[in-house]
């Protein structure tokens, strides 16, 4: 680890967000302490895609040829039925701004090789008690280590970073309960990657197989095997989740014949030791900061699998993080204020995409899976997709390639 003399900053959460605030807060000469509720750091992890919003960030950060990119240029999307019809269909790397596909570990293992040797990390760690006052913050840290001997410490700080994602332990201490700022989009979502491709299909077959209320997307990648992501609506998010996740994705995608390629990515996913079945929220506050208290990323703005930028956006805030406070040295409570103002529309657009583009990852209605058909037929073509990519490099406005973080 390397120290500095300069202002000491608690980060709590070593995802996207954290791991690039913590870089970003070194850069200008902050000194961070990361903490992660795991004994170890998370690996793997599903895909996601990295639009111009978070390309700028990571180029800036100097982790963008790290992180790489995945896209499968010569793959095939399919739109398909579960008894055996294909056509050709749209992929994720077709929608506006033509995304890096990745997988989230490949973006946090840049961060952390970045990150890592300018920072303290402490592991099983997790605030207990936050105490802010003009000059600082007084924090109560418990860990807890491998053997499950358990110390607190309480230590002075100057700024507390969340950055502990959508159940963020740092709002609930110093903003109020998840109920109060978690808003239910009535979806459970699961990924995975695949261990072979889908029955029927090779490696470079994207699928989408989209039924009112219900959707299964296959992503294909460059040098690597499937990732796929299935989503439902319910009523009863609770109740979902206390299901074994493979019965409840069975019952969800039943009661008719699975046919042979949810047959099989539900059995694969079912043998997978890294999953992920959660309900979805977006996460929406009157306010991110105090004085000396700022959420950062899924904890202040959770965007959902819906939008598609919750890496790009967690890139951006961390980094214009670091700017707001390099600019405002020595006053943090106008940088935090600095911050939120230029952050706040972005994300309150973003939000509405996640809303509105729900549709695109998960029909509604049999109107919505008519729409999609029209679409699909339409845009699924080579000479369609040119057409698409014209038509939004027409919209510079659109909040995914937007440089939110430019100095």
């Amino acid at each position: 680890m390397v120290g500095s003399n300069g202002p000491r900053a608690l980060v709590v959460g070593m995802g996207i967000a954290g791991l690039t605030t913590a870089l970003r807060l070194h850069e200008i000469g902050w000194s961070p302490v990361l903490l992660e509720r795991s004994q170890q750091r998370r690996m793997g992890g599903y895909f996601i895609g990295l639009f111009p919003t978070g390309v700028s960030a990571a180029e800036r950060l100097g982790v963008l040829g790290a992180i790489g990119d995945r896209t499968h240029r010569e793959a095939t999307t399919y739109d398909i039925s579960r008894s055996g019809r294909k056509r050709p269909g749209l992929g994720f790397g077709d929608i506006p701004g033509s995304p890096r596909l990745i997988l989230r570990g490949d973006v946090e293992a840049a961060l952390y090789a970045a990150a890592g040797s300018v920072s303290e990390q402490r592991f099983g760690s997790t605030p207990v008690e936050i105490v802010e006052h003009p000059d600082g913050v007084e924090v109560t840290i418990r860990t807890t280590t491998t053997d499950g001997e358990v110390t607190e410490t309480t230590e002075h700080f100057d700024l507390v970073v969340g950055a502990d994602g959508v159940r963020s332990t740092v709002r609930r201490l110093r903003f109020g309960p998840d109920e109060d700022y978690l808003s239910s989009m009535n979806h459970i979502a699961a990924a995975t990657i695949l261990q072979s491709p889908a029955a029927g299909y090779t490696a470079s077959d994207g699928l989408v197989l989209a039924e009112p209320g219900r959707a299964l997307w296959v992503f294909p990648f460059v040098n690597h095997l499937p990732g796929v992501m299935m989503s439902y609506r319910t009523s009863d998010e609770a109740s979902e989740l206390r299901l074994r996740p493979v019965d409840a994705l069975r019952r969800a995608f039943g009661p008719a014949p699975l046919g042979p390629v949810l047959t099989d990515v539900l059995d694969q996913f079912d043998a997978s030791d890294d999953v992920l079945f959660d309900s979805t929220h977006q996460v929406v506050m009157p306010r991110w900061h105090s004085d000396r208290t700022v959420l950062v990323g899924d904890a202040a703005w959770c965007l959902t699998l819906f939008s598609a930028m919750g890496a790009s956006s967690a890139l951006a805030g961390g980094d214009y993080l670091g700017s707001a406070l390099q600019r405002n040295a020595g006053n943090t409570p106008r940088a935090l204020r600095e911050w939120e103002g230029r952050m706040r529309p972005f994300v309150d657009q973003l939000q509405k995409v996640g809303r509105k583009d729900i549709t695109m990852f998960v029909p509604q209605t049999r109107r919505d899976k008519l729409n999609r058909t029209v679409l699909q037929s339409v845009f699924g073509t080579p000479w369609g997709k040119q057409l698409a990519r014209r038509a939004f490099a027409d919209k510079p406005d659109d909040p995914r390639s937007i440089d939110i973080a430019a100095a």
